[in-house]
Parts: C-alpha cells; sequence; structure tokens
C-alpha cells in the first residue's frame, strides 16, 4: 500500500482554508446583503465587501487546486471520474468568481449611488437589485448544484476504493445530499433550515483533518478504472 501524505497533507489545508475563506466571506458580506438600503450598504462597508470579496477569491482558487491535486491520485482508480471532478470544481471556483465580479460591480454602482441625486436613486436600485439576484444564483448554483455534485463525485471514489474510511465517504455523500436538496427546494421558494448545510462542512473538516494526519491510501501500481 502506498500513501501520498504530502499531497494530503496541502489538499487538507486547502480544504479548511476555502472553508474558513467562504465562512468568512459571507459573514462580512451579510450587514450590506441584507440592510433594506443595500446600495448605501454596500457604500458604507465598502473595505469590509472588498476583504470579503478578496476571500471568495481565495475560496475559488483554493477548490480548484484541491481537484488538481488530487487529480493524480484519483485517476489511479477512475480517470474519467477524477476529469469529472475537477472539471467540477473548476467550474465551482469560476462561478465563485463570478460572484465576486458581480458584488464588486455592486460596490462600485453603490459609490455612484452616494454620489447621485435623488431623480437618478431609482436607476441604480433597479440594476443593483439585477445584480444582487444574478451574484445569488451564481452562488447557489455554484453550492448547491457544482459543489455538491463534485462532493458526490469525489465521496463515491473514495467509498468505492476505500481510500478513507468508509463512513466518513459516506457522511460526506449524503452531506452533498442534503446540501443540493436545500438549494433546489430554494429555487423553488421552499424554505429547509440552512443549518443541514453543516453536515457537509463539519464532514469536510473532518476529511482534511485525516488529510493531514493519515493521507489518502491507495493501491499502486495499478491500471485505472475508466468506468463510472
Amino acid at each position: 500500500m502506498y500513501s501520498n501524505k504530502h499531497i494530503a497533507k496541502i489538499v487538507g489545508i486547502l480544504f479548511i482554508t476555502a472553508t474558513i475563506t467562504s465562512s468568512l466571506s459571507i459573514w462580512l458580506t451579510e450587514p450590506a446583503l441584507e440592510a433594506t438600503n443595500f446600495l448605501k450598504a454596500f457604500s458604507d462597508y465598502s473595505n469590509q465587501i472588498v476583504a470579503a470579496m478578496l476571500l471568495m477569491l481565495i475560496d475559488a482558487i483554493s477548490v480548484a487546486f484541491i481537484a488538481i491535486l488530487l487529480f493524480p491520485i484519483l485517476k489511479r482508480n477512475s480517470e474519467r471520474l477524477a476529469l469529472g471532478y475537477v472539471g467540477m470544481r473548476i467550474m465551482e471556483g469560476i462561478l465563485f468568481a463570478a460572484y465576486v465580479a458581480i458584488l464588486l460591480t455592486v460596490l462600485s454602482i453603490s459609490k455612484e449611488y452616494s454620489s447621485s441625486n435623488v431623480q437618478d436613486a431609482g436607476n441604480f436600485k433597479l440594476i443593483g437589485q439585477s445584480l444582487l439576484i444574478l451574484a445569488e444564483w451564481a452562488f447557489d448554483i455554484g453550492l448547491g448544484i457544482v459543489f455538491t455534485i463534485s462532493a458526490l463525485i469525489l465521496n463515491y471514489i473514495l467509498f468505492r476504493f476505500a481510500l478513507v474510511p468508509r463512513w466518513l465517504s459516506v457522511w460526506g455523500f449524503l452531506g452533498a445530499l442534503v446540501t443540493m436538496t436545500i438549494v433546489l427546494l430554494k429555487f423553488y421558494d421552499i424554505q429547509v433550515a440552512e443549518a443541514l448545510d453543516f453536515i457537509i462542512g463539519i464532514q469536510e473538516m473532518v476529511f482534511a483533518i485525516w488529510l493531514i494526519v493519515k493521507g489518502l491510501t491507495y493501491e499502486s501500481p495499478k491500471q485505472p478504472d475508466n468506468s463510472v
């Protein structure tokens, strides 16, 4: 048996980095996004918004590098699934980067709004609201669809080839399904307790610690399984 502990440790650190930066980013943007006059709030919290967007960019880069670093290990077991995982995580990073670009655009509009006269305010609000809806879609699709598909792929590989204890991969698989369900129901205006998102969040932290301490174990060398 062979365990690539060096790569596993880096990936574990990246998992923790992605979770911390995304959580802090959401927390920092919440006051502006929930404000009645969101344009004024964006202008008032401009430094906070910029910091939050930098953190979200770190998250986007981290998730992409997680997949890139795991690819050589995962493809030993299933090259198709490994490619699917990389594709999903890169797409997730792109959607989060788009989310950042949109909110920074709202921030720019908020500064113009703050210096405009009352007659122009309605146009700024309409554009800003449209951009916020677009940002919400980008985030929800990135987290609720693309991320969860990547988590399902990863945990399927982990379970099928016993790269980690199977209870850990089952936990991740179920957590991804719960998060996907929450977001899909949200598309139909059905609100479910978002605290259930912590199922996959906590699993990823346990998985990250496992990677740092134990690494991934797999047989080496062997031909990759190209079947799903």
